[in-house]
């Protein structure tokens, strides 16, 4: 159902300081030959190779950036340093460390080397009019660098969303400030912050409220109007003090759906405004958790530019025997070492001690029941 209504997000030209982990929305072609010219790949001496000759003279110096000309003529050598152009009628370097020096001569064993040797040539790393980074790609700190190596400021990139967090319930307490009877610390909020930073969204609005009625609906309205996507947790299930969902329909939000046949996160709500992407979670931090892995972040995903969003990470045998009641889908913390899939300890909603090992989620079908050692399974990496 999500994936029928899921639409990308605008397209923004950004500097390249700015587009880190975000998705190219454009092809990129190298407007010039890189290098642009043939130059040294390290520190020492050019000349014109010739077959078994080891001994040449110095006429001069050329270092990095340097542009003035200089025409070598056969047993003629130029003291030279990485980077720089190689002179006319230079063909070859000779590491620095490798040659002897009389006088104004070098002296060398010319057995070592071959003609080219410790040469960039001209277009070695790609021509003008090469396709160097393909639409769809990830942009990471090596993409971003060959991007700027062609002489290319900003690109086209899947613009990033805004994302607005309101935390529900009475009883939650910040980190940090002693606890009073009853009530319990917010973790919710560092764990759904924290995701979000790691997908590489920045633009982050978030607020910590109490279980009231107007306020819910005040807060959630403003964002609704300042946000590209909210993400609420807690207050989504049926209690007296449950208002999410129908704040939500009194708002105009569309449900999209509400409640999955899975745990933990049973109470999961999604809904649809604007085009805007709303997400009422389970309070239990470890429903906010696997919902969140499971269907916001696909989501956000998408919405930055990412192909295959829903796909999972493959099929691994189980370590260990596995019981669950028949009923059911299953999202459980779990473990993959050398390739095998450890399930851990501490499944319930409220337990987070196993995510202090687990790197992944296992799926297990509502029918699923008993799965003896070496049962596959499919896993969502973290």
């Amino acid at each position: 159902m999500i994936q029928q209504r899921l639409k990308r997000s605008a397209t923004i030209k950004l500097p390249l300081l700015e587009v880190c982990k975000a998705v190219l929305a454009e092809d990129i072609y190298s407007p010039i030959n890189v290098p642009s010219f043939d130059n040294s790949a390290m520190d020492g001496y050019a000349y014109a190779f010739q077959d078994g000759f080891g001994e040449y003279t110095l006429v001069g110096q050329v270092a990095a950036g340097d542009s003035h000309s200089l025409e070598l003529k056969q047993g003629e050598a130029v003291r030279i340093f990485t980077g720089a152009p190689i002179p006319q009628g230079a063909n070859t370097v000779i590491p620095q460390e490798k040659v002897r020096i009389n006088d104004q001569r070098i002296l060398f064993n010319p057995q070592e080397f071959a003609k080219g040797a410790n040469v960039r040539l001209e277009a070695s790393q790609c021509k003008k009019g090469d396709l160097i980074v393909p639409k769809g790609s990830i942009l990471y700190p090596g993409t971003i660098g060959l991007i700027a190596s062609v002489g290319i400021s900003e690109v086209l990139v899947y613009d990033i969303p805004s994302v607005g967090i309101l935390i529900t319930g009475s009883e939650l307490q910040s980190p940090g400030i002693p606890l009073s009877p009853g009530q319990i610390y917010n973790s919710n909020l560092p764990t759904v912050y924290s995701y979000l930073k790691l997908l590489g969204i920045d633009k982050i609005h978030h607020e910590q409220i109490t279980d009231h009625r107007e306020l819910l609906k005040d807060r959630i309205q403003e964002n609704l109007q300042k946000q590209d996507v909210l993400i609420l947790t807690g207050g989504v299930s049926v209690g007296e003090y449950d208002f999410v969902k129908p704040v939500l329909e009194e708002l105009g939000v569309e449900t999209l759906f509400y409640k999955v046949n899975q745990k933990p996160g049973k109470p999961l709500y999604v809904g649809i405004w604007k085009g805007k992407w709303i997400f009422g979670l389970p309070g239990n931090p470890g429903s906010v958790l696997s919902c969140f892995h499971q269907f916001v972040k696909p989501v956000l995903l998408y919405l930055m530019g990412h192909e295959e969003v829903f796909k999972s990470d493959g099929v691994f045998p189980l370590a260990h025997p596995w019981k669950k009641k028949k009923g059911m889908s299953h999202f459980l913390k779990a473990k993959i070492d050398q390739a095998e899939i450890h399930i851990l300890d501490g499944q319930e909603s409220f337990n987070l001690l196993a995510f202090s090992s687990a790197n992944c989620f296992v799926f297990l079908e509502e029918e699923m029941t008993e799965l003896p050692i070496g049962s596959m399974v499919e896993i969502f990496k973290f």
